[in-house]
Parts: C-alpha cells; structure tokens; sequence
C-alpha cells in the first residue's frame, strides 16, 4: 500500500478526476467516505488527521473550515480553492515558478488556479529575467471549457436549452484570481483580466499582447528564448518554437485530458509587438493535473509520474 490520500470533495469535478486517476496507481491509496458521511464534519476530521495527504476539493469556505479541522502536523495538505493561495505560511503549488524543492518539502501547498496558471507560466520567467517591467498594466485575455465554471455552468451547457457561443464575464474586474495573478508573476499590480467561456467541455488559451514598449529594448525572439531556457528542464512545460505566420491555436471541443502547459511567443515582423500565448487544459495542469503533480513532488516522486502528457 501506498502513502494514504484522502480527497475531500471528491464528488466535485477536480476531485472526481483525481480519485479516478488515483485509483491505477499503487504508490497511493485513496481514502473515501461513503456518501452519508461526505458532509459530516467528525468523520471527515477523522479522515484528514488519518491520512498522509489530504487534497481539498471544495469552496474556498469549505477549505479554510477543513484546514482547521487538523489536529497536528502530520497531514499534508494540497488546497484546489483560491483559499490559500496568497496566504502566509502556504506553498504556492507550481513547482516550475517556485521551485521544486519548496513544494516537496512544504506540509500546506495551494493549488493554483487554471487562468493563472497560463498568465504567471508566461509572465513570471519573463519578469524575474528583467526582459518585461513589474509596473507594466498587463492585460490578460483568456478562454476557458465550461467545465471550470462548475456544476452550474456545467448543467447550462449541457441542457438541451442554446448555451452562449462565448461567455464573457468578470467584465467589471474584481476576478477572485486577480491577487494571485499579480503576487507570483512578481507584478506591482494586477492585469487587466478578460476572461470567457465557450462550448468545449476542456482546454484553456491564456494570452498576454504586448507593445514593444513592454518588453524592455528586446524582440519576441528574446522573450522566446529566455522563456526555452527558464523550462528546459521541464516535463511539463513545452516552449514551441517560432511558428509560420498563418498559424492557428485551437480549442477543441472534444479535447482529452492533457498535464501539459504549452506555451507560443508570436511577434510582429518588425518586432513592434509580442504575443505570448499558453495553452493548457484548466482541468489538468489547471487542476487535477497540477494537483497531482504538487502529491508526486510532495511524496518525492518525478512530477510528471502518471500524468497524461501526450496529445
């Protein structure tokens, strides 16, 4: 038997493909409740004091009472809400920013979020190399599945009723992600976030556009290059190289489960703008995947075990 991993908040979307992706694996053991007991708080303290981890799955309310349900130290925890993830005394879950040796020898890790997961993987490296200013008023376009929406955009787009074609929303600011977003990719303010939902049930394009202005002197061939050289050691994280000029980055509405975070830097001829585009699926590296990963890191393990990476 494995290292013990209680979900808590299996039912919901994330914890749903955690478990199911947890069960072919033998180097852990899933701890459920049955379903009388999912909601009673003894027996889901019982569970998470029991177990070596616990991935909370739930609103951000829901985690914060179950973190303080732990009695000791002996439980890890990784947190999918936006709860902890500017909180002190917590672990930023994405080991290519913060480092692996932070998360896998953390006890709290927060998850990220799927929109920022795209924007800080693309700002961040960029940032903390000085090719990109920390004071700049970044905008942030992203288009996500409906599936990261929850149950009840998930019933919307489901139902025999028209859903929306695109959804946009947050169109007054305020985006719960938006600290996030600003604090790990090293900014001085938060972006301008435009974020949307269309009919594919998965995936996820995250896009930053850039005047020449905001990259400091440099050419998207720079921005390219220092972003290849940041992950060149990833599993994880592909920086592509310079496409031809006609090209097209899709979001498929049958698109399968992918780990992946793939990430394009696209220019203007004469350099006088830049694109840096990531692609991703907001319930894999935006989610369940970036879950596992942070369990794989925190149980010593290479990240990239058991997660789906081909495409």
């Amino acid at each position: 038997m494995g290292a013990s991993v209680f979900i808590d908040g299996a039912a919901g979307t994330t914890g749903l493909e955690i478990a199911e992706r947890l069960e072919s694996r033998d180097d852990f053991t899933v701890v459920t409740l049955p379903d009388e007991l999912r909601k009673d708080d003894g027996a889901r303290a019982d569970a998470l004091n029991a177990a070596d981890f616990a991935i909370l799955c739930l609103p951000d309310d829901a985690a914060r009472a179950s973190v303080a349900m732990l009695r000791g130290d002996s439980t890890r925890v990784i947190d999918a809400s936006t709860a902890h993830r500017v909180a002190d005394g917590w672990t930023y879950g994405f080991p290519e920013i913060v480092g692996v040796d932070s998360v896998r020898d953390a006890r709290l890790v927060a998850n990220p979020g799927c929109y920022p997961t795209g924007f800080i993987g693309l700002v961040a490296p960029l940032v903390r190399a000085g090719l990109m200013p920390a004071d700049w008023p970044y905008g942030c376009h992203a288009v996500s599945g409906y599936s990261g929406g929850g149950k009840a955009m998930i019933a919307r787009y489901e139902s025999d009723e028209p859903a929306p074609a695109f959804l946009g929303y947050a169109l007054h600011g305020g985006h719960k992600h938006l600290p996030e977003m600003a604090a790990h990719a090293g900014l001085e303010r938060p972006p301008l976030f435009s974020p949307a939902v269309v009919p594919a049930f998965r995936g996820m394009i995250v896009e930053v556009a850039l005047p020449a202005s905001a990259f400091l002197g440099s050419t998207p061939d720079d921005l390219r290059d220092a972003l290849a050289s940041f992950y060149e050691d990833s599993a994880i994280v592909t920086v592509k190289p310079e496409m031809a000029e006609m090209t097209e980055i899709t979001l498929a509405s049958d698109a399968q489960p992918w780990d992946g975070l793939d990430i394009h830097v696209f220019g203007g001829k004469q350099g006088e703008q830049a694109r840096l585009v990531a692609v991703l699926d907001n319930l894999g590296k935006g989610a369940s995947g970036a879950a596992l990963q942070n369990l794989n890191v925190m149980a010593g393990l290479p990240g990239a075990t058991g997660l789906r990476l081909d495409r």
